[in-house]
């Protein structure tokens, strides 16, 4: 038995869990549907994919759920995790499904899948037999993926610097890296059965005033760590960050590195496909200003050639929405998309250079570390503050970086803290900028910059 099938032995057997059953699972992964896979509909490549977010406590609620998403004609469903199980309680997690489903009261915010089981989530699965991917902010999703990937979801959202930075305070970022190594080798494993096993990495960040250059730092470090475990198909993914000019500038950097960067490091079979998330920050009050909002999404979605699009809905400031309101959303966003024709390929080519040298400048630096493992070199350029993520609650990161935004609403770094940015690219981004004098007011130009879509 090989060392990491007596791993997954010991991680599976909680007593929350199902019992597993791999030669069984394995059977049932070799001979699903391929129409299960998001991997089979990004090679196929016509259209654009729609994908809600969406979780719900109880099996019932959730299959529901899925049924109003299947009536707006949905391409990608989600399966959003709660809370508990995020945190790896399981205990709470069944505690409060249980609460959920004798009152019919929704105690959860999202699906407890460990605790439902992979032989109950599975028939769910198969029934709408649509791809479906794991949305759920866990450092440790080691049980998490493998009671996903048990059941058919056969797409597996997150990384060990995307879901630490912007989520966690104090969990160990280095103990991450090698619980998400541990996802990633078994996602590469059950590729060989079928079709790949996507993997996508989460591009918001914290979804406040984060640089380009770090947005694309730390996809392109997240996809070459799960190249490195034999994963084939991976998905690299921004949000909108306020300049329908910038998010194209961004797209075309992240794409064309993402290329070379897997390239370079034996990863030329691998399938890289473009995520785009609508606007992640406070969405307005007013409702008809987030579907316009919504709308702006849709089309700078198109005009970067994203392979797929991840939704908000009109209802995002008031709390979770209702599975209508999500439906509706995806109605709308389908019918715009149906509108966008033979839009126009749009560059800026000073743009374009400069944040590439940006992006190049920084993964030299963590290539250049010492360490004699590509997560080692990684884990040390962010304690070093080399990485640094504006505006994240964990110890380890230097929060040194501040950004605000250009009269054209770009994000634009005025203090780089420890990022080894070449002197002429600083100087450009500092140039773009009319800083105002006094410090109380720079701090209320970035406060107003964070509520840019209010």
């Amino acid at each position: 038995m090989s060392l990491l099938q007596k791993e997954r032995d010991v991680i599976t057997r909680n007593e929350y869990a199902d019992n597993f059953d791999f030669d069984e699972i394995e059977d049932f992964i070799r001979n699903a549907n391929k129409e299960m896979f998001i991997s089979h509909h990004f090679k196929k490549r016509d259209r654009l994919l729609v994908q809600p977010r969406g979780g719900f406590p109880t099996y019932k609620k959730m299959f529901e759920l899925y049924e109003e998403f299947m009536k707006a004609d949905i391409d990608v469903l989600p399966l959003t995790i709660d809370s508990n199980t995020r945190l790896n309680d399981y205990a709470m997690a069944q505690k409060m499904l249980t609460l959920s489903e004798e009152n019919e009261m929704d105690m959860l915010n999202g699906y407890p899948l460990v605790n439902h089981g992979y032989r109950t989530t599975r028939k769910m699965m198969t029934h709408f037999n649509k791809p479906v991917s794991l949305r759920h902010g866990t450092p440790d999703a080691r049980l998490l993926v493998e009671t996903a990937l048990a059941s058919g979801i056969f797409e597996i959202e997150g990384g060990p610097i995307t879901y630490m930075l912007p989520y966690s305070k104090n969990f160990p970022l280095d103990k991450a890296f090698l619980y998400w190594k541990y996802v990633d080798k078994v996602c590469a494993l059950y590729s060989t059965l079928n079709e790949p096993i996507n993997r996508e990495s989460f591009g918001p960040l914290t979804a406040t005033l984060v640089p380009p250059c770090i947005v694309i730092v730390i996809q392109l470090i997240e996809m070459l760590l799960s190249i490195e475990e034999g994963v084939k198909s991976f998905s690299v993914s921004f949000s909108q960050n306020g300049s329908m000019m910038q998010d194209i500038v961004t797209s075309h950097v992240l794409k064309k590195l993402a290329r070379e960067y897997a390239d370079m490091f034996s990863g030329s079979d691998a399938i890289i496909n473009l995520v785009y998330h609508q606007w992640m920050g406070a969405f307005p009050r007013d409702k008809n200003l987030s579907d316009s909002l919504i709308n702006t999404n849709t089309v700078i979605a198109a005009m970067v050639r994203a392979d797929k699009i991840i939704i908000k809905t009109r209802d995002e400031a008031f709390g979770i929405p209702t599975m209508q309101c999500n439906a509706q959303s995806v109605a709308n966003t389908k019918y715009t998309l149906r509108t966008l024709k033979g839009l126009p390929v749009v560059h800026d080519a000073e743009e374009e250079e400069n944040l590439e040298l940006e992006v190049r400048a920084i993964m030299d630096a963590v290539f250049n570390d010492p360490a004699d493992t590509l997560w080692r070199k990684v884990f040390n350029t962010i304690k070093n503050g080399l990485i640094d993520v504006p505006f994240s609650p964990h110890i380890i990161n230097h929060n040194e970086v501040i950004t605000i935004r250009d009269e054209s609403g770009n994000i634009r770094i005025i203090e780089k803290g420890k990022l080894p940015l070449p002197d002429r690219c600083f100087a450009y981004e500092k140039s773009k900028v009319n800083l105002p004098e006094s410090k109380t007011e720079v701090i209320n130009k970035i406060i107003h910059d964070i509520g840019a879509m209010l």
